[in-house]
C-alpha cells in the first residue's frame, strides 16, 4: 500500500508562496500518477494538478495555470506542487493524491490520499 504525508502548508499573505510537498511510501512510486485536490470550508474538493509517473506530462487547472506548478522528484519518493502568487481564494486544505495508470482530474480515480495540509493566504 502507499502511504502519503503533505507538508509544507502555512499562513501566508496574497501574493506570497508555499512549496508543498509530499512525501510517499512505497516500492513503485514510479508507476502512480500524482495529483493535488484542494477543498475550502463549504466547497467541494476541486482538482488542482497532477503529474504522470514519470514527470513526462502535466496538467494544471485553468484558474492556478501559470501560478502553480507540480513536479516530481521519484529518487526522493516526493511529488511538490509550488504556488506562487497566492490569493485568498487559495486558501484551503490541499491533499496529494496517488493513482495507478495516467494522470488524472477525477478525484474519484484516485487510489491513495494524504491528510492533508492547510494552506492559508491573507489579503
Amino acid at each position: 500500500q502507499v502511504q502519503l504525508v503533505e507538508s509544507g502548508g502555512g499562513l501566508v499573505q496574497a501574493g506570497g508562496s508555499l512549496r508543498l510537498s509530499c512525501a510517499a511510501s512505497g516500492h513503485t512510486f514510479s508507476r502512480f500518477a500524482m495529483g493535488w485536490f484542494r477543498q475550502a470550508p463549504g466547497k467541494e474538493r476541486e482538482f488542482v494538478a497532477a503529474v504522470s509517473g514519470n514527470g513526462g506530462y502535466t496538467n494544471h487547472a485553468g484558474s492556478m495555470k501559470g501560478r502553480f506548478t507540480v513536479s516530481r522528484d521519484n529518487a526522493k519518493n516526493t511529488v511538490y506542487l509550488q504556488m506562487n502568487s497566492l490569493k485568498p481564494e487559495d486558501t484551503a486544505v490541499y491533499y496529494c493524491a496517488a493513482k495507478a495508470g495516467g494522470a488524472g482530474t477525477y478525484a474519484s480515480a484516485y487510489d491513495y490520499w494524504g491528510q492533508g495540509t492547510q494552506v492559508t493566504v491573507s489579503s
